[in-house]
């Protein structure tokens, strides 16, 4: 752990929970449930606090939507589960669900856990050092994300407007939604009829999973 982080953990107790994820809890003293939840949620904030910061400095000319658009490329929960699996960080995610693969978002959860942990431990500054010096610049390729386009709704909406086909999105609460089921369910349609189906932790996401599984099926 000391040769990713770059420095001796102090409060060790931090860095055993951010791994925690809910479905593998254990119960403190008082009764409370042990996992990396609250972590996660300080973590989220931290996080895109300095990749604002990050981007803002490395790319001072660009306009508010190019910033805002890459840092959501940086942050969202799939890069970040693949983040991850690079960094080897997957190897200590505590987890007692079935849903524990690679494409889970037990482990960008994780990720997020971790980055509270050193928060908590070690401060800001050296947050922010781990971020940038650790994880950016060894496992992120900034100007090849810089070019990359996911925002697969957009995709399909200016296809639509090319080709003159109305395209509308669906969405709705995954029905029978428990544990780590994603509880959004969005559909894409174009003309009236069904060109793809995608779930997500978010509206958002359900939506662009959707338009992704639709996009393929026209490029095909």
């Amino acid at each position: 752990m000391k040769s990713l982080l770059g420095f001796y953990p102090g409060t060790l107790h931090f860095y055993d929970i951010a791994f925690i994820h809910k479905s593998a809890s254990t119960v403190d003293s008082h009764g409370y449930p042990v996992n990396n939840e609250r972590l996660e949620y300080l973590g989220d904030a931290i996080l895109g606090a300095v990749v604002a910061d990050y981007l803002y400095n490395r790319f001072p000319h660009k306009d508010e939507g190019f910033l805002t658009q890459l840092r959501s490329r940086l942050v969202n929960r799939s890069f970040l589960t693949k983040l991850t699996f690079k960094t080897g960080l997957n190897r200590f995610v505590q987890s007692n669900t079935n849903s524990a693969n690679e494409t889970s978002h037990i482990y960008g959860d994780a990720f997020e856990a971790l980055i509270g942990a050193i928060y908590l431990d070690k401060g800001y500054e050296q947050t922010k050092k781990f971020i940038v010096k650790r994880i950016l610049t060894v496992y992120v390729d900034i100007h090849k994300l810089e070019k990359k386009d996911t925002n697969y709704k957009s995709q399909l909406i200016e296809w639509g407007q090319k080709n003159k086909k109305e395209v509308n999105f669906k969405t709705q609460d995954n029905p029978g939604t428990t544990g780590d089921k994603p509880p959004f369910v969005s559909q894409v349609l174009v003309e009236g009829e069904l060109f793809g189906e995608g779930d997500g932790y978010s509206k958002k996401e359900s939506q662009q999973q959707a338009a992704k599984v639709a996009l393929m099926k026209i490029q095909d």
